[in-house]
């Protein structure tokens, strides 16, 4: 085998810490060679990032520092390398995308600018130059008329596309090594297998090697050649993705292998009351144009969906980003305006004003997507789990609520003496635990769960599963759980409704949703989530 592309050995990263310091990245080693694409697996907090930032020197040079180590790349040493050492290999070698384009991109910016300013800096090229080998660019990563998107800013994009733009950055000098971290997480499952499909085709075409950091296990088993696991800051497991699939030898890698949402969703009795109906709803927004801003058309964010839930019920909407799945949910509860008939527990609340919802409101409650942006930084968990109850007059004098709230955090997993913590001082599994004592504790009967697990580990996506369904049969809840991931569907949700554009493509039990899928969108979700190498195939199209 030829000499590694890059080599990474005994490498070790500390954080200046109050009080002394935290070792994140502990004695790695690893190697990478040229057209291979080597993946680095492992929960929230192993290590993984922190050891792609440390290639490009990245990491804050105020608090984080290198005890043992050294990268080198084609023999020449990256640890402590000057500025202009560096300059070179960012960029022009090395490149690296990140998780979340929307934060990794400039929103003052338009993408010719986003893009150009790359080509400038390493190929000191013109603005004539520069905006023909961006629409080069943005023709290969798959963006359709890329010459409307020159002007476009990054709030204008969707997540797929903002995922191109940065991807056509990271290629614009063509680099021998793509660091790609979790690159697919914030899309959704289409969108995502395209994006596979995409870099694969890439490192074909350009030769390159990867290092791909990610914690989705198919997502390696699709794309690795070759997997190293990490946990707590070290290497435990490193081997053929195939050895690693189906002859691994470390504990750790056996519980990330069995770690995916499982069990079934627990079916209702044929007699459970009805929570929550919906008949023929709309949600339009107007779209304005001209002088007087007349209403030209509508986005039917949500066109004449009709559903029930009830009692210990759990309907799923996936769909893809755009598809209404959020609207449909805040239209229920009441939090934007809608058309068509809502009812709870047989009482129409779809003319009700504010006021006259407040009293409701306990009832029916959501837990968002992320939890450390759900939850105010500057309130401690037990102030952030008590404001619902002091908002309605719930829960009796403070003891009685610090009660409550111990009570509420012991159900849902957590030790009652974290309630005098802050958010930043929790895991992400943990703060979803949290945001979901929040809605909880005010005893619910209805509740929407928007994305609750995709911003989570695979192994702490089961036990947020897992807690939801034991939360849903010991109080009998009825859930509306919207999703773009399909295995975790699978496991809590008993009917499912598929949107696209905000109508309904295809509605019922959800059995035969996943087992016998009649429409050809529905097919494509399925494939794209359960089986990537159709995507390969064309199931699904970009």
């Amino acid at each position: 085998m030829s000499s590694p592309l890059l080599e990474v050995k005994d490498l070790s990263v500390d954080f200046r810490v109050e009080g002394g310091y935290s070792h994140a990245v502990k004695n790695v080693s690893f190697d990478l060679h040229s057209g291979e694409t080597l993946a680095l697996v492992g929960e929230s907090g192993s290590g993984k990032s922190v050891t792609a930032l440390s290639v490009l020197q990245l990491l804050p040079y105020a608090s984080a520092s290198h005890p043992s180590g050294s990268i080198l790349y084609r023999g020449q040493e990256l640890l402590g390398a000057d500025e202009a050492t560096l300059h070179v290999a960012r960029g022009n070698n090395i490149s690296m995308i990140f998780q979340e384009p929307m934060t990794a991109l400039n929103p003052l910016h338009v993408v010719e600018r986003q893009v150009g300013e790359v080509l400038s800096l390493h190929k000191n090229m013109n603005p004539t130059q520069a905006r023909e080998r961006i629409l080069e660019l943005l023709h290969l990563v798959g963006i359709q008329e890329p010459e409307k998107r020159l002007n476009a800013y990054p709030h204008q994009l969707s997540g797929g596309q903002r995922q191109r733009v940065m991807i056509a950055m990271a290629l614009a000098n063509e680099p021998e090594i793509l660091i790609a971290d979790e690159p697919t997480t914030a899309l959704d499952v289409t969108i995502q297998a395209q994006i596979l499909v995409l870099l694969q085709e890439l490192q074909a075409k350009l030769g390159m090697a990867m290092l791909l950091i990610t914690h989705d296990l198919g997502v390696v088993r699709h794309m690795a050649n070759r997997v190293a696991v990490m946990t707590a800051g070290e290497i435990v497991e490193q081997a053929a993705t195939e050895d690693i699939f189906e002859r691994p030898q470390h504990a750790y890698t056996k519980h990330l292998l069995s770690a995916q949402p499982g069990g079934k969703p627990a079916s209702p009795p044929d007699d459970a009351a009805t929570v929550m109906t919906a008949e023929n709803l709309r949600v339009w927004f107007p779209i304005k144009a001209g002088v007087f801003r007349r209403t030209v058309d509508y986005v039917r964010a949500v066109d004449e969906i009709t559903l029930e839930v009830r009692e210990g019920h759990t309907v799923g909407v996936v769909g893809e980003s755009g598809s209404g799945k959020t609207t449909l949910g805040l239209a229920l509860l009441r939090l934007i305006s809608s058309q068509g008939a809502i009812n709870f527990h047989g009482q129409g609340i779809e003319g009700l004003n504010g006021k006259a919802m407040r009293p409701l409101r306990r009832q029916m409650q959501i837990v968002f997507q992320d939890p450390f942006s759900s939850l105010s930084p500057r309130m401690s968990i037990a102030q952030i789990i008590e404001e619902g109850l002091l908002v309605h007059g719930e829960g009796g004098n403070y003891d009685e609520r610090r009660t409550l709230i111990a009570r509420t955090l012991e159900e849902v997993g957590l030790e009652p003496s974290a309630m005098d913590r802050f958010p930043h001082e929790f895991s992400g599994g943990q703060r979803q635990r949290v945001a979901i004592a929040r809605a909880m504790v005010l005893q619910p009967q209805f509740v929407v769960l928007d994305e609750p697990t995709s911003a989570l580990d695979v192994s702490v996506q089961a036990q947020i599963v897992d807690l939801l369904r034991d939360l849903q049969q010991r109080h009998r809840l009825a859930y509306l759980f919207i999703s773009h991931d399909l295995k975790v569907v699978r496991a809590l949700a008993d009917e499912v409704i598929v949107l696209r554009n905000g109508k309904v493509m295809e509605q019922g039990k959800a059995a035969q949703i996943f087992d016998d899928p009649q429409t050809a969108y529905t097919k494509a979700l399925m494939a794209a989530a359960f089986d990537l190498q159709a995507i390969e195939d064309g199931a699904v199209s970009n």
